[in-house]
């Protein structure tokens, strides 16, 4: 996978060579519309127009503005590069799907964990399958989710001198595991309306983006273990739990922004109204 998201790179790197400027208009460069234009340019294809109208879906909304990123200068040495590329990211995505065939034959046994797994936000089957390889499918070796955590290498270190407690860093630990619960990390902060989402735009706000990240990976290895371990369901906090856990705090703030702004504000509480 990490394979074929580099000849991707590569791929859009040709194109804006050719000053061709197809991802600021799709999505995906190499969704089907932008394959099949791609292939349109390997052929010799050079007219804007034409290119565009092999668009699809959606994308074909966008006439006006494909033809205006597709007018670029694609010389011969442009189309050799893009038939190799697209052909060597042809050649890898053939093989991931037979790689993920067979992971999906001989992980079947441990099942069960993987759906464990995939009720957390952020967490793909391919990704729950680096998690149940490297951690185990039944959490035996971990008493405690605390331990889980540490061993996972997602929980800041233990640097305390006299008396203070200072910055500790994270341990590199296991590069697999740390890479797979980091991206579904990243995924479960932009899940809206979850816990996560919440819980990363808390901490970022005061400690910044990547001890976010990390707090969010420590929560979701600490969710995973009791999932597996206690066999439970998945019951997401919400958006809102840090403001419910903390009603009184929530409201200051509120009441001191509006106050920021030139407002004078006077609280009441609402009366439910009948139905």
């Amino acid at each position: 996978m990490q394979e074929a998201a580099r000849i991707k790179s590569r791929i859009q790197k040709v194109l804006e060579e050719a000053h061709i400027k197809l991802g600021s208009v799709a999505t995906d460069v190499l969704g089907v519309s932008g394959r099949l234009m791609l292939r349109g340019l390997i052929t010799g294809e050079q007219d804007p127009a034409k290119l565009a109208d092999l668009a699809v879906g959606v994308l074909r909304k966008k006439r006006d503005p494909l033809m205006q990123a597709l007018s670029g200068k694609v010389g011969d040495h442009h189309r050799l590069m893009l038939n190799k590329l697209l052909r060597a990211l042809q050649t890898r995505e053939t093989e991931i799907a037979e790689d993920e065939g067979d992971i999906r034959r001989h992980i079947e046994p441990f099942r069960k964990a993987v759906l464990a797994w995939m009720q957390v936000p952020g967490i793909d089957e391919v990704t729950a399958w680096s998690l149940v390889a490297e951690m185990g499918p039944d959490m035996a070796p971990f008493e405690t989710a605390e331990q889980a955590a540490s061993w996972s290498c997602v929980c800041p270190g233990n640097h305390e001198s006299a008396g203070k407690q200072r910055e500790g860093r994270t341990r590199k630990g296991n590069p697999w595991l740390r890479s797979a619960i980091c991206e579904a990390a990243w995924g479960a902060s932009r899940t809206k309306k979850s816990y996560f989402h919440a819980q990363y735009a808390r901490i970022c706000a005061r400690r910044g983006p990547k001890r976010a990240l990390m707090a969010v990976a420590h929560s979701m290895i600490v969710v995973g273990f009791y999932l597996i371990k206690n066999d439970l369901k998945f019951n997401d906090l919400g958006a809102d739990f840090f403001d419910r856990r903390n009603r009184e705090q929530a409201t200051r703030r509120a009441v001191k922004r509006l106050n920021a702004l030139g407002y004078t504000v006077h609280l009441e509480h609402a009366t439910s109204q009948p139905a």
